[in-house]
């Protein structure tokens, strides 16, 4: 019954610091917090303006007393004070203020990330008022959101397409036998939709239009029925407001760099993983989770490229976070998995 009784009272939380968006799950409670890795600052005072969400929209329309940062790139801390703010605002909206306590904290980092990143992690997380940190990799956390037998000796693929990283690991016996860290996902194939419309159309736009223009008509794979897509920008000859009608096959086309790039790390996996545990693949298929497992037709490209049956996990946004959060809630099953 004390045990029920403090796990319920318990402000211990599990966070998913991403590169485009950063969640939060308390204990007992489940997600409590999904916000764009965004914050807008006086440029003159280094105040908090605004984050998330409503800093995110500030994009490319800022004065110039405010610069809106994003202070996580490639899955890493870029911007160590910024990030510091930004979690302490989490902190504060996960939690209300007043009833603010020091929680301890489990994140999740990509599976490539150096000791030193580490470390500014974890000062990050006690620098923004926890009083213990336990780091987990993403791929492993991503594998037990998605309902992976991973204590099984069985092999099991996931692929983590995030904003910053893609993240490809095969998992058995709670350890991963293979994995491998590339900082190509989701904010290079809006980098590419940005780089297409310039050169092909002559139209400047930013990247949250280029994340529109992906989520509206974006596809790896030929679709049924093609779609279209008015995108509003800049003209790059005359300067003034200008628009182009534009079609998911230039889109497919747009991306097909950073696609295949993700294709060519699932292939080297599938290259350098044991027979015995790729024979287990074959037979469950590979996991695709993240904010790229949502791009049209991804999973029949994949499976078109191995010849691997793929699934896209439930609600692929979560489940980074909702396997750190499992394992935050049962630290005696997963102690194991913790990389710190």
């Amino acid at each position: 019954m004390l045990r029920l009784f403090k796990r319920f009272f318990s402000k211990d939380i599990a966070m998913d610091l991403g590169t485009a968006n950063s969640l939060i799950f308390c204990r007992g409670k489940g997600i409590v917090l999904n916000e764009p890795s965004v914050v807008a600052i006086d440029r003159y005072t280094g105040e908090v303006i605004a984050w998330g969400m409503e800093a995110k929209r500030m994009l490319g329309r800022t004065n110039k007393e405010i610069e809106v940062i994003r202070p996580l790139k490639d899955g890493v801390i870029a911007n160590f004070d910024v990030t510091n703010k930004m979690m302490r605002k989490m902190l504060e909206a996960a939690y209300n203020r007043a009833h603010l306590v020091h929680p301890r904290m489990i994140i999740c980092v990509p599976a490539g990330i150096t000791s030193v990143e580490k470390r500014a992690v974890i000062d990050a997380a006690e620098q923004s008022g926890a009083r213990e940190c336990f780091l987990i990799e993403e791929p492993m956390a991503a594998a037990i959101g998605a309902g992976l037998p991973i204590s099984e000796p069985t092999g099991s693929m996931i692929v983590d397409i995030g904003g910053g990283t893609t993240e490809v690991a095969v998992i058995s016996l709670g350890g991963i036998a293979y994995s491998e860290s590339m900082r190509v996902a989701g904010d290079e194939i809006n980098e590419a939709i940005i780089r297409y419309l310039r050169l092909e159309h002559n139209l400047l736009v930013g990247e949250n239009l280029a994340e529109q223009v992906k989520i509206a008509i974006g596809s790896a794979y030929p679709l049924e029925q093609e779609l279209t897509y008015t995108v509003k920008g800049r003209s790059v000859e005359t300067g003034i407001p200008a628009s182009k009608e534009i079609s998911s096959q230039e889109i497919r086309e747009a991306i097909r760099e950073p696609v295949d790039v993700i294709m060519k790390t699932v292939f080297r996996a599938l290259e350098k993983t044991s027979p015995e545990l790729i024979s287990d693949v074959a037979d469950y298929g590979i996991v695709i989770t993240g904010g790229g497992a949502l791009l049209r037709n991804l999973n029949v490209y994949v499976e078109k490229v191995t010849g691997v049956n793929v699934i896209i996990a439930d609600d692929p946004l979560t489940s980074v976070v909702r396997g750190t959060g499992w394992a935050l809630e049962d630290m005696a099953t997963y102690r194991d998995v913790f990389v710190n």
